[in-house]
């Protein structure tokens, strides 16, 4: 009895000793996740930072919004949910991204479709340039448009230019 006792005394030593342990890595855990959600959002003092990195000397609009964030975790709640109380509270200007669903799906495809038609143009004005040179140096059947004696004057007068 005695001996069974003392098991039970060091068993609750033991756990005693390893409840700071399991307190601190829950709360780094709960810390991460809260950093990893609250990296999603803007603070909503207008200063459009994420909130996670407001750095305004007594910002108090990102301190509470942290601390809304810090009890969501720690109540266990999803991402999802905490998002919605979120958008609920603030609006969808709190996404420091658009949501990649919905109209929103727009903001994320322009870039691509605007790399795409600019680069279409441009190929279509150096075609267009190409073309018009080649039209303008030459005539039916491939002859110049300068004439010979043109041509000759302009010879001479290089050759009289670059004598030394």
């Amino acid at each position: 009895m005695i001996r069974t006792h003392r098991i039970l005394g060091a068993l609750l030593f033991v756990a005693i000793a390893l409840m700071p342990v399991v307190v601190v890595r829950t709360l780094a855990q709960d810390s991460d996740r809260a950093k990893a959600i609250g990296g999603k959002f803007l603070c909503m003092c207008g200063c459009n930072q994420v909130l996670t990195q407001c750095n305004h000397v007594g910002c108090t609009t990102s301190t509470t919004m942290l601390k809304e964030l810090g009890q969501a975790v720690a109540r266990g709640d999803s991402e999802t949910a905490i998002t919605q109380a979120f958008v609920q509270e603030y609006g969808t200007t709190v996404y420091a991204e658009p949501p990649k669903s919905g109209f929103s799906l727009v903001a994320w495809a322009m870039p691509g479709v605007y790399l795409l038609l600019g680069t279409v143009l441009v190929v279509f004005v150096i075609s267009r340039w190409r073309k018009r040179g080649e039209s303008a140096a030459t005539t039916v059947g491939g002859a110049s448009r300068v004439s010979p004696e043109l041509l000759e004057r302009a010879r001479a007068q290089a050759a009289r230019e670059t004598e030394d």
